[in-house]
Formats: C-alpha cells, structure tokens, sequence
C-alpha cells in the first residue's frame, strides 16, 4: 500500500485531527454504539472521499486509492476461501473433532488450570477460532470450575489465554492469515516465526498456572465427559483421521505453498469424510461452501462442530476489503506520511521499530476495539519502516500478532472482551491479570526487539 502515490499534502495537524476524528468515529461507534466494524468503516470512507473532495483531489484519483488498497488484500481473501473450505472438510473427515476428543482425555482434577491452558490451546488450534473456543469448551470448563469451588476468574484467565494462543498458532485463524497476508509473508513461515515468542510465552503461562493450580481437587467431570460421550457420537472420532495433520505438517517442512497445501489437506478431509459417512456430491459441495452442520442432540458439541465453508469466511473478507479501502484513501490523501513522516525520526533501530508497531497494535486495539483493524492498520503503517531498518516483513507479521490479536481481549470494550465477558460471566477487567500468555505477548515481542535475538534480516 506504500505504493500508493499520495495526491495531497496535508500538514501534521491537519492529518492527526484526521486521524483522531477517525479513530473517535470508530472508538464510539463499536465501543458505546457495539456496532459491527463495517459500517464505521464505510462511514469513515465516506468522510474520507468528502475530505479528498474538499482538497480538490480527483475523484478518479481517489477511486484509484481505494481499489489499490483493497486489492492489496487479495491474496489474504483467496486464503481465506481455502480456510473456510478446510475447517469445514476436516470436520466432516474427523480430523477437528478427534484432535478435540484426545485433547479431552487429559482432563485431570490436579493441575486444574494447567490443563484448561492447555485443552483450550488443543481446541483453539484444532478450529481456528478463539471466541468459538471460548463459547463451547470454555463454558464448560467454567461449570468445572463452579462444580470444584475453584477460582472462576483464574479459570476463565486461563481459558481466555489458551483460546488465543490457538487462535494465534492455527493455520486455520483469520487473523493469522490475514497477518501473513497483510505484509506478504508465507502463511506457515509466519506460524514457524511466531513460535521463538509464543513458544516462550505458552511454556512460561503453563508453569504459572500449574503452579497456582489447587491440588487434590475432587469432584465429577459430568461435563467433560458428556462432551466426549457427544463427540463419540458423531462416529467422526479414529485415529487415522489424523491423517490430514501429517500432510499437513510434511508439506510446512518442505515449504509448500500455503494455497497449495491447504487445497491438498482440505481434499484429503473431503475423502476421509465420504469413507466415514458417504453422501452425495450436491451434499459434499453444500457443506464445503455453508459448512458442516453437527447434528448429535448435544447442544455444545454441535455448536463447536457446526462451522466452516466459505460462507463463514465472507464477514472478514468483507471487513478486510473495507479497512484495505479506507487505508488506500488515508495513504492518497497523504494523511498516513504525514504523520510517520512527523514521527520516523524516532525509528532508526529495530528495537524502536519493533516497539512503535507492538504500540500502534496496542493502541489500536484499546482505542478503537477491534482486532482485525490492529493487524491491518500496523502492518500497513509499518512495512517501508521495517525495511528502512533492514528487518524481514515476517518480524512485523509477528509483532502484529504478539501486540495485536491476543490483546484484543484484554480490553473491556472490545469486540472479544465484551463477547468473552458475556459468555464467561467473568468482566474482562478481573480475568485479565490471569491471561499470562496475553499479557507476555507484547512484552516478549519488545524485548526480543531490543535485543535483537529471533530477529530476521533482508
């Protein structure tokens, strides 16, 4: 999107009063108004078109901005399509549903927390999806928790971090393609560079649970294992529906591309689910493109197999072409080098780089609320400064992630604290001291920057 040849000069006034009005816009609208991120956006272009009108800047020019910006976000919206595909058939060809199922057999009554971070992270990889994770294994962790008279709060900490470490490491998370996408970068080397911080971060969450965790706890898991006995039922549960795992996994090692490599695991799950329960090829094509529908008269477990297709993939993509076209407009009216133009002086090295992207994505997030916007807005601001400095784009795709998708549910009037409160019955406020592995995200990923170790260079 630095490409973008900006038609207007606008001064640093001029452009933050801009830039603040926008984010006032947004801030007021999804937090006060819990509007959907579209309609603020496209109210925002609106203005945006007026502003570039008002500056005397062609209307063909504009135009030509905001298709340049949203195509930028095309490669991320073929995956996404692929994604939807994915989910769907490895459902349907067992392979979510069994990794959810062994991740059940470690329930244990010791280690209590322990074992939620980490069932939580089982499920949030197995589906891609923190908030899905949270509504279904999270509920009934939190009945768990209830039943044992342990600490609700530490519990739903611990179901909140291990949801968005999957939701983070998942090949099959928007917001991990849409990182990947945003900044150009190979969807699993992004996961692989992830891991020098989250790696750090999952093992040092684990250890500080384990050791809060109560011991001799002792109580009946009815819940867990009416969650096993309703996955049992769906007759999905096998070992080899693994299968698509180890393709999967042998592919990322010889570095296939990503489109390449989710069309070929998405085509196994399809013939592994017509040798589990064959049915005609209209049905198969239905399920690829709504999703698979769970029908085992258990009202949790059909809710966290019900997903999938490219359907479910259209509300991002819709958001994603959005965001992109409101970038393309606020970088050809010249709003965004304005503004870095002010600030680049303070980026001359990888730490300080590294820290004013982990601050934009934190800052996006608390002022305005939304997740996807954090990712795009930082990735799109950044890239030409992460060259300056000489560092590789995946170190930004990284640091998008570390600062910008697991602090979305940190904040209480955000898209996922307010549905993670609402779910859980915990406010986002005292379950947030316990989401360790949120809260060493941004920290890890500043530190590293600093000293310069995992980091990347052109």
């Amino acid at each position: 999107m630095f490409r973008i040849e900006a038609k207007s000069n606008p001064r640093f006034l001029e452009a933050s009063f801009i830039t603040i009005l926008i984010i006032a816009i947004m801030a007021y609208s999804i937090g006060y108004l819990k509007a959907t991120p579209h309609i603020p956006i496209f109210l925002v272009i609106a203005i945006l078109l007026a502003y570039g009108l008002l500056k005397k800047v062609p209307f063909r020019d504009l135009e030509g901005g905001m298709i340049a910006g949203a195509s930028a976000g095309l490669g991320a919206v073929f995956i996404f399509f692929f994604i939807g595909i994915l989910i769907s058939s490895w459902i349907m060809g067992g392979t979510i549903p069994t990794l959810i199922y062994y991740g059940f057999l470690t329930v244990s009554p010791n280690f209590f927390f322990a074992i939620v971070f980490l069932i939580c992270s089982i499920v949030g990889i197995s589906i891609g999806s923190s908030l899905t994770t949270v509504a279904t294994v999270g509920v009934a962790f939190m009945g768990i928790a209830g039943a044992m008279d342990i600490s609700l709060t530490i519990t739903a900490g611990a179901i909140v971090s291990g949801a968005f470490f999957g939701d983070k490491m998942s090949p099959l998370s928007d917001t991990t393609n849409l990182a990947s996408g945003t900044v150009g970068v190979d969807l699993f080397e992004h996961i692989k560079n992830m891991g020098w911080t989250t790696i750090p971060a999952f093992l040092i969450s684990f250890v500080l649970y384990a050791i809060i965790s109560p011991t001799g706890a002792a109580t009946s898991f009815e819940t867990v294992e009416q969650f096993k006995g309703g996955l049992l039922s769906t007759g999905l549960i096998h070992w080899y529906t693994l299968l698509p795992i180890v393709v999967l996994v042998i592919m990322t090692f010889y570095k296939a591309p990503a489109v390449i490599t989710l069309a070929v695991v998405s085509i196994i799950g399809v013939g592994l689910g017509s040798l589990l329960d064959p049915v005609p090829a209209s049905d198969v094509f239905k399920i690829l493109f709504d999703g698979y529908v769970s029908q085992t008269g258990n009202k949790e477990v059909d809710a966290l197999l019900t997903r999938g297709g490219m359907n479910s993939m259209l509300f991002t993509i819709a958001l994603v072409l959005l965001a992109l076209t409101m970038g393309g407009l606020l970088f050809t009216l010249g709003i965004i080098q304005s503004i870095l133009a002010k600030v680049e002086s303070l980026f001359k090295s990888a730490g300080s780089v590294i820290t004013g992207a982990a601050i934009t994505g934190i800052g996006v997030n608390t002022l305005i609320g939304e997740q996807y916007l954090s990712i795009l807005l930082t990735g799109e601001a950044f890239k030409a400064q992460f060259a300056k400095v000489g560092l590789a784009p995946k170190n930004l795709s990284r640091v998008m992630e570390d600062a910008g998708t697991v602090v979305n549910p940190l904040v209480p009037w955000s898209v996922c604290g307010i549905f993670i409160t609402s779910v859980l019955g915990i406010s986002t406020l005292d379950y947030l001291p316990f989401t360790f592995f949120c809260l060493l995200g941004p920290i890890l990923t500043i530190l590293f920057g600093w000293s310069g170790k995992t980091l990347t260079k052109l």
